[in-house]
């Protein structure tokens, strides 16, 4: 999903592996023919200019894993472009397959650190951004590789018009009450629940993941952080 440069210099992962089991052939052609007028070009002139068109809004998924969740939102949201950033590569190669078959045109993937894309967004240009079962990396000593830090979530901050969202899902409540602490902290976004339902259920628009599926079938409840971006940053604690 991403990484970045630590204190003395050493670049540090924010994801796992990038590779899983071999591709089929047909998936290493589409890999090899389409992949390349998917991906984004980070040195282009402005977020339009990744796409065919302009539209009338953006959105990123910070790690798509298989997709599901990513092609969905783009099937129900035409005039929405989404970006999706994903390092594994099988997970690149079942997106690609499904935008071929579904003639999906609202997508573009780049197939590396989510942080590169934050970093060049031109500022309040994105309308949603999720963050999707990331991995929690639950030791002790792994959590400063969690993408929920205060520099990524000022990146999103600066990415999001006011108003816009950020979603956070996670069948971990360690990295759910780890996300909503950096979150009072950093103090750029509202969570306007009301009711446990709010975060306990999704919202009846929600298409789910693999990973989410997995989880529930394994008895792994999930949580669902819906945050606003504030227009001014007002730092506070739990």
């Amino acid at each position: 999903m991403a990484s970045k440069t630590g204190d003395n210099g050493i670049k540090r992962r924010l994801y796992g592996r990038r590779m899983g089991h071999k591709l089929r052939p047909h998936q290493m052609r589409l890999m090899a023919e389409r992949l390349p007028e998917l991906t984004i070009n980070l040195q282009a002139d402005g977020l339009q200019s990744w796409f065919d068109k302009p539209f009338a809004a953006y959105a990123l998924e910070i790690g798509f894993g298989g997709g599901e969740h990513l092609r969905a939102r783009a099937k129900a949201a035409a005039d929405t472009g989404f970006i999706g950033c994903e390092p594994f590569i099988n997970g690149i190669a079942k997106l690609v397959l499904a935008i071929e078959d579904e003639g999906l045109t609202n997508i573009r993937i780049y197939n590396d650190d989510a942080r590169h894309v934050l970093d060049v967004l031109p500022p309040q240009s994105l309308h949603c951004v999720f963050l999707l079962y990331p991995d929690p990396w639950p030791k002790r000593r792994h959590h400063k590789r969690r993408f929920v830090q205060q520099d990524n979530l000022e990146a999103v901050f600066n990415a999001l018009v006011e108003g816009g969202r950020f979603v956070v899902a996670s069948d971990m409540a360690d990295y759910l009450d780890w996300t909503l602490a950096a979150i009072y902290t950093h103090g750029g976004f509202a969570w306007p629940v009301k009711k446990a339902e709010d975060w306990r259920l999704p919202p009846h628009d929600w298409p789910g993941t693999r990973y989410e599926t997995k989880a529930l079938r394994s008895g792994r409840r999930p949580g669902y952080l819906h945050f606003t971006r504030r227009l001014q940053r007002k730092p506070q604690s739990l």
